[in-house]
């Protein structure tokens, strides 16, 4: 059987072009002991896959040039050479930019038996969402009737922070670009700010008028202007949990830090960066949690879809030009 794979040509400076994401195909070996053979029926791309584009080893070894790239993955088993899995389970893993996977069987995960579409557990239900709960509740520390600010709001992860935080109690804003999305956010009862053509004061002078209380908890996915307006409007022991920066992923050179830095000092505040992997023990807590919500349709979310394994490089790229609502998804036959 053939596997189709994308590989990476060359390590890029500032946004990827297109012509460095190359399909190639390969005969796929006979199953050793232990191995499973998946066919995908959905991929994910995510923003943290451009720092392993990099070059760079940071908490994530980079790509290897030439080899076959690797990312979240839904599908399903159509042989296998493991006790615990057998043909036709469902299962999630990281052999994406693939049709077929051929992988250790105990490097896949079997879907959990709940009543929601299989490509939820790439979103809402899968690293994106996890993510949106680890960031507020343990990172940090959310309680009720906190003011709750988040950037990137309609994104897969900001998407859910806002919901779970709603669900709290929090009085929240999310900061998003195009008006379908900020008409999205208010649909879910949160104070949509736009931070299209708007310098960091201006920026910050919404946020206010969103929030006059100030802000307790920040969820951080941009960073740039969207930073520098949120230090401005913390309260006294305000936390920020920082998920990315976007902003500055494709920078061709150093980007400058807010001006402003100094209000942690002023507000007493902290900021604090994580990585989800570092917390997936928590993972069923979370999925006990949100999963019920999902499966009764009390969280709204929404899926960017793009068609065809050949589409995968561009679904990608669309990340960095504000290109999905929700979690950006390449659905595959």
């Amino acid at each position: 059987m053939q596997s189709h794979f994308y590989t990476l040509t060359d390590y890029p400076t500032g946004l990827p072009k297109r012509e460095l994401f190359s399909l190639e195909s390969q005969a796929l070996p006979e199953l050793e002991e232990g191995e499973v053979r998946i066919r995908n029926h959905w991929l994910s791309v995510d923003p943290y896959m451009r720092g392993r584009m990099s070059g760079v080893h940071t908490y994530v070894a980079p790509f290897e040039l030439g080899k076959p790239m690797e990312g979240g993955a839904i599908g399903e088993v159509i042989a296998s050479n493991h006790s615990s899995l057998k043909v036709g389970d469902k299962v999630s893993h990281m052999g994406g930019w693939r049709d077929v996977a051929q992988l250790p069987g105990d490097s896949v995960t079997a879907l959990p038996d709940t009543n929601v579409p299989d490509q939820a557990y790439l979103g809402v239900l899968g690293m994106p969402g996890m993510t949106a709960w680890t960031g507020l509740n343990l990172i940090a520390e959310c309680k009720p009737g906190d003011n709750v600010l988040v950037s990137a709001a309609s994104g897969a992860v900001g998407s859910l922070a806002v919901q779970l935080a709603k669900a709290k109690g929090c009085h929240v804003v999310g900061i998003a670009g195009a008006a379908h999305k900020l008409a999205w956010l208010e649909s879910l009862g949160v104070e949509p700010v736009s931070y299209r053509d708007r310098s960091a004061q201006e920026l910050s002078d919404a946020i206010k008028l969103a929030s006059p209380n100030g802000i307790d908890v920040y969820f951080e996915n941009v960073g740039g202007i969207c930073l520098e307006a949120a230090l401005s409007q913390l309260n006294e022991g305000a936390r920020i949990a920082v998920c990315g920066m976007i902003d500055s992923y494709n920078a061709e050179a150093p980007t400058p830090g807010p001006n402003n830095l100094s209000q942690l000092v002023v507000r007493k505040a902290k900021m604090q960066g994580f990585i989800v992997a570092d917390h997936w023990s928590s993972y069923r807590y979370f999925l006990n949690e949100v999963a019920p919500q999902v499966a009764d349709g009390k969280l709204d979310y929404k899926e960017t879809v793009k068609e065809g394994l050949d589409n995968t490089p561009d679904a990608f790229l669309a990340l960095f030009e504000g290109g999905n609502t929700g979690k950006m998804l390449v659905k595959l036959n």
